[in-house]
């Protein structure tokens, strides 16, 4: 319940605040862009089944892909457009959040690599 919580949080709530640091005199257009990067998310449509609960996104889905990842970062650091920008942080942070969720679910596993 609490990983739900911290989830779809991030996705909604903290994108607010990233929103008015980015552009305080735009907060409502930068959260609805903020917004609108979660359509990311279109690639889960093409998965069978589409929704697995046990399943981490990153490295399994074609736009949370390592190499996807990787593009949304060279936008962030070579497009100098400002909207442009907020897209790949949105982006970036969607990933963020979508990892947060993986090590969560499967804490156990990123254990095995710690624990001896």
């Amino acid at each position: 319940m609490l990983q739900t919580f911290v989830h779809y949080a991030n996705h909604f709530l903290v994108i607010f605040f990233i929103a008015r640091l980015y552009t305080p005199k735009h907060v409502w257009k930068s959260y609805l862009v903020l917004l609108t990067t979660m359509l990311v998310d279109i690639d889960h449509l093409w998965a069978i089944p589409i929704f697995d609960p046990s399943r981490c996104s990153i490295g399994f889905h074609t736009f949370h892909l390592e190499i996807a990842i990787l593009i949304y970062i060279l936008i962030f650091i070579f497009v100098k457009n400002k909207w442009v920008r907020l897209i790949s942080i949105g982006l970036i942070f969607h990933m963020i959040t979508d990892a947060i969720d993986c090590i969560w679910s499967n804490f156990d596993c990123f254990l095995d690599y710690f624990i001896w």
